[in-house]
């Protein structure tokens, strides 16, 4: 199982694979031909709620953001669909926010990863 995460504004690569896009919003500035896209799981992203709140919250608040939205990743239909798709694919999960260290992606992709050692 290959799971990488990247800015979406970072340039696209061949090594990225199957590009989906992990963001409820779509990435401001960002048009639709230029993402690359194989698939927008915006079910996937953190609740709006929990989004806004962290948001707000800033990165002191990181783990119980962290703790939230394993909570609700565990209640996603969207986890099979995305789970389907890395058992069979490279994957490169796609985020817009500017903190590359406190970000949902991080924390889907070890989901995932820990989800696939169940």
């Amino acid at each position: 199982m290959e799971i990488e995460i990247k800015r979406i504004y970072e340039h696209v690569s061949a090594d990225d694979g199957k590009r989906i896009l992990v963001d409820r919003l779509w990435s401001r500035g960002m048009s639709k031909e230029n993402a690359h896209l194989d698939l927008w799981l915006k079910e996937i992203a953190p609740s709006t709620e929990l989004r806004k709140w962290f948001h707000a919250e800033s990165a002191e608040h990181w783990e119980e953001f962290k703790q939230r939205y394993l909570a609700e990743l565990e209640m996603n239909p969207a986890v099979k669909e995305l789970q389907a798709i890395v058992s069979q694919h490279k994957v490169t999960l796609l985020y817009s926010t500017k903190n590359i260290e406190h970000n949902h992606a991080m924390i889907l992709k070890e989901y995932l990863l820990e989800k696939s050692k169940e």
